[in-house]
């Protein structure tokens, strides 16, 4: 059997208050390019030896997010943490010339070369942002302190703008 690490298992989760089950109840790909790091991958050893077969496809992994990225009109990255995951992502875009957002938040910091300290000036040098992207940020943060506070300030807020609107539309609708 090929496990997708593509596949959320939100459907069989069935608990709203999980991310991978909104993710799957909204079509969203959640894509894990470091799922054998740690005890997950632990887990997946010990599985491979009573599940004769059973193999993880990372490379279907890479071909996904690289086919959504190069097949993207408009690309952004919002990207939580550092490391692999905001390697993997940023290559991703390198892939289509560039993120035209991009927004990093993490607390790492540029002086030790590293990948996750890395700016996003560093990241258009590399054509993983696209020369002339509009304000490509980093937020020196820890991300789940700030992150909640940046969703609820645009998206939050442009999601209750349009519900609003919605329900006077509906509201005039109704009335006529």
């Amino acid at each position: 059997a090929v496990v997708s690490t593509q596949s959320t298992g939100g459907e069989r989760i069935n608990n709203e208050d999980s991310v991978l089950y909104w993710a799957w109840k909204n079509n969203i790909p959640v894509f894990c390019p470091a799922i054998t790091d740690g005890a997950v991958g632990d887990v997946m050893y010990f599985n491979s030896y009573e599940r004769e077969g059973f193999i993880v496809d990372l490379i279907q992994d890479i071909r996904g997010i690289n086919r959504m990225a190069v097949g993207a009109e408009k690309s952004g990255m919002i990207i939580l943490g550092g490391g692999v995951i905001k390697h993997h992502i940023a290559n991703a875009n390198l892939m289509r010339n560039g993120a035209d957002y991009t927004v990093y938040i993490n607390t790492a910091q540029p002086f030790d070369g590293s990948d996750s300290g890395a700016t996003p000036d560093e990241a258009v040098s590399w054509g993983k942002i696209k020369h002339g992207c509009k304000e490509p940020v980093k937020i020196y943060c820890e991300a789940t302190l700030v992150f909640p506070l940046v969703v609820a300030q645009t998206f939050a807020k442009y999601h209750r703008k349009k519900m609003a609107e919605h329900m006077l539309t509906a509201e005039k609708t109704q009335d006529e």
